[in-house]
């Protein structure tokens, strides 16, 4: 009876053993499920067509990509289809690309323009080198991950084309998720073309003047019309000049200001902050010791300030200063004569006035020595003022501005040209004074006369 029992409960063992068996078989299938569902939901891989973008030569786009932070939009892409990559060959993106509009892309409140150009790079499908249309007129049209869209065509000679760029290495990257082709320039989207050149414009970065009350006819007691706008690179309607000339003051009323009497520009405390950042600053003692001690000119700009005029100065530096001779200081009026052909009646930033001399060629100034202009032009990557053995670079710039006063530090004094003509003509002068000889020849002669007729005392005392 006890081996009945015993036989009975190893019956009942043996089922429940197998029945748990059965379960824990059918667990396993269950998890192993679960982890499969988000490598198909973007989960990348080490053979994904991104990281073998990261790892390969094109350094420069892939480092741009992770600056524009791209990295989780675009696995998310890959992760729902294949893409062709279009990625421009390093050079393209160093030596040819401009500098402005490499350093427009890489500040931070252009980031979606940077994303903009990359994802304008891609196309959300596979595009090999064996789908390119064939024939001359033959072309197809693509739309890219920045809503644009991308035409591929192919030229006479085989050369495959993607809008302007040619493509230079097709399927050099080739993986199950995409492909990657380089080409050998960057695409620039309109969109990121129209908001560069909306950033660089001169009017954007050009310095206004604070506008007062708006005018009221009191025939009519309506607003007086706006003056029509002036054309770039005219002459002021009313040039600072005219304010330092002698008699009744031709200047308009103080312009509204933040500080200063009345509410007015406080031009001397402006003057002042700019003179102690050249100190502070270093190499530009000179400068502010002429403006200060040796002439009055750091009273009389202030004045100016406060009156609502801007001023651009360019200011040599310590070094330039040193080559001044003792003569071309020492004459009466010398100093602020050479420091009016330093300051510019207008107010000018060292990417204004790049842009001005990068769209115009020479650009000339004017200066408060009436009536010399200051030429500007660009050369090596920087402005150059001045002509000749008296230019001067662009060196330091915008060591001060504070949207009334720019201060940019130059490595040369500059001279205005026709200093050199008067220079020239008094040689002319003294040259035809030296040649008296010709005075001692007539002498000579009429001694030899009076010699002739035997008046020996009278050629003697020729002699």
């Amino acid at each position: 009876m006890n081996f009945h029992i015993y036989g009975v409960s190893k019956l009942v063992l043996t089922t429940f053993l197998i029945f748990f068996a059965g379960i824990c078989f059918a667990l396993p299938a269950k998890s192993t499920h679960k982890p499969s569902s988000p490598s198909s939901t973007g989960q990348i891989n080490s053979n994904s067509v991104l990281v073998a973008l990261l790892d390969s030569h094109y350094t420069e786009l892939a480092e741009l990509v992770e600056k524009a932070l791209l990295l989780q939009s675009l696995e998310e892409a890959v992760g729902k289809h294949n893409i062709t990559i279009f990625a421009p060959k390093n050079e393209a993106l160093e030596r040819d690309l401009d500098p402005e509009f490499k350093r427009f892309l890489l500040e931070p409140r252009n980031l979606k323009s940077l994303q903009t150009l990359l994802m304008f790079h891609i196309i959300p499908r596979r595009i090999g080198s064996d789908e390119w249309p064939s024939g001359d007129s033959a072309s197809t049209r693509h739309n890219t991950l920045s809503n644009g869209h991308l035409h591929l065509t192919s030229q006479s000679a085989g050369e495959r084309v993607v809008d302007l760029a040619k493509v230079i290495r097709p399927d050099d990257v080739v993986r199950p998720d995409g492909v990657i082709h380089g080409i050998e320039r960057l695409l620039v989207p309109r969109s990121v073309q129209e908001d560069f050149n909306r950033r660089r414009s001169l009017r954007s970065i050009s310095a206004v003047l604070p506008e007062g009350a708006p005018e009221v006819d009191p025939r009519t007691n309506r607003l007086k019309k706006p003056a029509p706008p002036v054309p770039a690179g005219s002459p002021p309607v009313l040039p600072i000049y005219d304010a330092m000339a002698p008699g009744p003051s031709l200047a308009p009323a103080p312009a509204p200001g933040p500080g200063g009497h009345h509410g007015h520009f406080d031009g001397e405390s402006q003057v002042k902050d700019f003179i102690q950042t050249l100190l502070h600053y270093g190499g530009y003692n000179e400068m502010a010791d002429i403006l200060v001690n040796l002439t009055s000119l750091a009273t009389e700009m202030g004045r100016l300030v406060s009156e609502g005029y801007v001023l651009t100065v360019l200011a040599p530096n310590d070094e330039a200063m040193a080559k001044l001779t003792t003569d071309q200081l020492s004459e009466p009026g010398a100093p602020e004569q050479i420091m009016y052909y330093h300051l510019i009646p207008e107010y000018q930033t060292e990417e204004s006035m790049y842009n001005a001399v990068r769209r115009f060629g020479k650009v000339r100034y004017d200066t408060l020595r009436l009536p010399h202009k200051v030429v500007a032009e660009e050369a090596d990557g920087s402005v150059k003022f001045g002509q000749g053995d008296g230019s001067a670079y662009l060196f330091d710039p915008d060591i001060y501005t504070d949207g009334r006063i720019s201060v940019q530090g130059i490595d040369g004094v500059l001279f205005p040209l026709e200093d050199t003509k008067p220079v020239t003509k008094t040689v002319q002068p003294t040259a035809k004074a030296v040649t008296k000889p010709r005075r001692g020849k007539l002498l000579e002669v009429t001694c030899r006369m009076l010699g002739a007729f035997g008046q020996d005392a009278h050629f003697t005392t020729c002699q």
